[in-house]
């Protein structure tokens, strides 16, 4: 039924200002607009609206990512812009600028084989990602 709807993705943040500077002037998103419900941004033809919450934590999950053609160039670009990327000690492989690398073998739970992936925070704390996919 929602096969050929559009999709709408929903991001709760803290601190407006701080979002619509990392969001728009980092990023590069276009604010379409804002009320006191939310910013509304267009993410290459999604609309991802970010609406303030005032008691909120942020999840320990990745809640928005981005494919993207070279990871490597885009990494290069986002840190040169001041994005910071995670590192965990955990998690095997990361190489020098914090790019993960999946292992080979059957997709597991819609993750490619050999898809390259950075993590990053904004300045609410939401983790976000950068991805290419083999």
């Amino acid at each position: 039924m929602l096969d050929k709807a559009k999709i709408v993705a929903f991001a709760a943040i803290r601190d407006r200002d701080a979002a619509r500077k990392f969001y728009r002037d980092i990023l590069g998103l276009r604010l379409m607009g804002e009320d006191q419900f939310a910013m509304i941004f267009d993410a290459n033809g999604t609309t991802l609206r970010l609406s303030p919450v005032k008691d909120w934590t942020p999840p320990q999950f990745t809640v928005l990512g981005w494919e993207v053609q070279d990871i490597v160039a885009t990494v290069h670009a986002l840190t040169s812009a001041g994005v910071e990327f995670q590192r965990y000690p955990w998690m095997q492989g990361q190489d020098e600028l914090a790019i993960w690398t999946s292992p080979t073998g059957p997709e597991v739970a819609g993750v490619h084989a050999g898809a390259r992936v950075a993590w990053f925070k904004d300045p609410d704390g939401n983790l976000l990602s950068v991805a290419q996919m083999p």
